[in-house]
């Protein structure tokens, strides 16, 4: 069953577990554009951006967002996959009546987007990513490169105990945003970061849960997308560096690229209003 609170509402599902979702209501019926599901990246609360909500709204996009396994009160799931989260956004739209969807994420959202995108076939009409993690290889040590600070996902690689034992003296570098970067932060995509301290409020599993997800089996191969794919990435990204882009877009030659040679990580963020109008164009 679902039960609404002030600012979100959970499902229990089949397992026993609760997922916590926000839903803008129903899309502008005048427009008919459908549904767009949004990934927040690691970590966060589950909650809408206003930077998110607000231009989708103008275009008559309804928004869904999933809190994965771990964050603002969704029960986390020792272990999980990528695909884990995204079963769980399936089944958040499966109780919301949702058949047809497009997607997109940001930073750690972008694999949930790919990895729902991958297990809701046809479902998905089209997805963005944005600044998003690729999957890792232990044989590809350059996937590290360009990252100011790896040391967190290095410690996900040697599993959950080390990861989680290395998030009890982490510490943020403040050097892995550009000027760009901060710039966004202090403008519209304020919200995003301060939806990150805020995820602190339910402890740091959920964001030592995303770091081994991404680094082990994502469970969902996103070669088998069949839906149209926008990646799109800053070129001076020192958290999740344009590498990252390259190995998707080699693992999904279809796929749409928009490169902006002046923007890092969150600052790539701005294409986002122009992101939507491609998600519509594509079948939103």
């Amino acid at each position: 069953m679902a039960v609404m609170s002030a600012n979100a509402e959970e499902l229990t599902l089949p397992d026993g577990r609760t997922a916590v979702f926000h839903d803008t209501g129903e899309a502008d019926a005048d427009a008919a554009r459908g549904v767009l599901v949004w990934h927040s990246g690691t970590p966060h609360t589950g909650r809408i951006p206003g930077a998110v909500a607000t231009p989708a709204a103008e275009r008559g996009l309804r928004v869904v967002s999933v809190a994965r396994p771990g964050y603002g009160g969704s029960t986390r799931l020792v272990g999980r996959s990528v695909a884990d989260a995204a079963r769980d956004v399936v089944a958040v739209l499966d109780h919301l009546g949702i058949e047809r969807f497009a997607t997109a994420g940001s930073s750690g959202g972008g694999p949930h987007a790919l990895a729902l995108a991958a297990l809701a076939g046809g479902r998905a009409t089209a997805v963005a990513t944005f600044a998003a993690v690729a999957p890792y290889k232990a044989d590809d040590p350059d996937w590290f490169a360009g990252m100011a600070d790896p040391s967190a996902l290095r410690a996900a690689t040697e599993g959950l105990s080390a990861r989680a034992a290395y998030e009890e003296t982490a510490e943020f570098d403040e050097s892995v945003f550009t000027a760009a970067d901060w710039a966004a932060l202090g403008g519209d995509w304020g919200e995003l970061g301060a939806d990150a301290q805020a995820a602190a409020e339910w402890g740091s599993a959920g964001a030592v849960d995303d770091d081994c997800a991404f680094v082990f089996d994502w469970g969902a191969d996103i070669r088998t997308i069949t839906a149209r794919v926008l990646v799109v990435q800053g070129e001076d990204d020192r958290m999740i560096p344009a590498g990252h882009a390259t190995r998707i877009l080699k693992l999904l030659p279809d796929a749409t690229s928009w490169w902006f040679a002046e923007d890092g990580h969150v600052s790539a963020l701005r294409a986002f209003p122009h992101a939507l109008d491609w998600l519509i164009e594509h079948g939103a």
